[in-house]
């Protein structure tokens, strides 16, 4: 298996390669900043082996990631059995405009470049690689709804940023998913400018069949809970296929990483065409 990593020099992307890469897969990294690996002890072995190939570059540049896709095609043997796009920012906070992510359409900004610059050979329903897209709960007006109420001021004030430029990305999951939307969620311009769906290069309504979008429940730093648990053949988190989980508060970004890895990619068939909640 050989994957291509977007948002993998931390978090979500990072966890979820290294048990890739532990499991026997090869993987292409886009980095701006490839050194980010230079005093990594769990790293540096699998690009010592060339079994890590590090790509500089920033997903925001199009042309980056046009020559990462190459790169991991070519890394491949002329496939790409599996993307991960992991990508997202914190907010920064001023006393003139308060909470603001910098820029405000980085995630939604790198997926589309991610999806307009897929390779022509990689474009068939048979040749096209499995999607894996990290975005959040409480995105749209349906699920914010059903987040727990002592998180809404949280979301409401610090996620606020972040969240209008996953909605974004959603918006375009949905449509090259072909997946079902709701007219009460638009996208801000500053996000999604007019006239995106005709955009040279991003796939048509209904275009990418492998995709599945994982929705985390608020994130944590803590353990890895999958691990643990494993032995007792229970998941330590909860998940919902296509809807809301209930008092759903949080989780830990190494078992969002455990669920991909261990749960998704190993049982495709389950998952795909789907949106994932998961939290404790």
């Amino acid at each position: 298996m050989h994957a291509f990593i977007l948002g993998g020099s931390k978090n979500i992307g990072y966890f979820a390669a290294l048990r890739l890469l532990n499991q026997g897969a090869t993987a292409t990294f886009l980095l701006r900043s490839p050194s980010v690996f230079d005093n990594d002890e769990q790293m540096q072995p699998f690009i010592k082996d060339g079994k890590a190939h590090l790509v500089r570059g920033d997903a925001l540049n199009q042309d980056d990631v046009r020559n990462a896709w190459q790169a991991a095609t070519e890394a491949g043997g002329g496939k790409v059995d599996v993307v991960l796009f992991t990508v997202g920012g914190k907010p920064s906070f001023s006393i003139t405009c308060g909470f603001q992510l910098n820029p405000p359409d980085l995630c939604t900004r790198s997926l589309f470049n991610l999806l307009s610059t897929i390779p022509d050979s990689l474009r068939a329903p048979e040749t096209q690689p499995r999607f894996v897209v990290i975005t959040s709960n409480g995105i749209t007006s349906e699920s914010h709804a059903a987040i727990p109420l002592a998180l809404k001021p949280l979301y409401g004030v610090l996620l606020v940023a972040p969240h209008a430029d996953k909605l974004g990305a959603e918006r375009l999951l949905a449509h090259c998913g072909g997946f079902r939307w709701s007219s009460k969620d638009v996208p801000s311009t500053k996000i999604l400018p007019e006239g995106w769906q005709s955009t040279p290069g991003l796939p048509g309504t209904g275009v990418l069949k492998h995709l599945v979008i994982i929705r985390p429940a608020l994130l944590t730093d803590g353990e890895c809970r999958g691990d643990e648990d494993e032995k007792s053949g229970k998941a330590p988190y909860r998940t919902k296929r296509d809807g809301d989980l209930k008092d759903s508060y949080r989780v830990s970004r190494k078992d969002v990483a455990h669920f991909v890895v261990r749960e998704v990619l190993s049982n495709w068939s389950q998952w795909e065409g789907s949106g994932v909640v998961i939290g404790y």
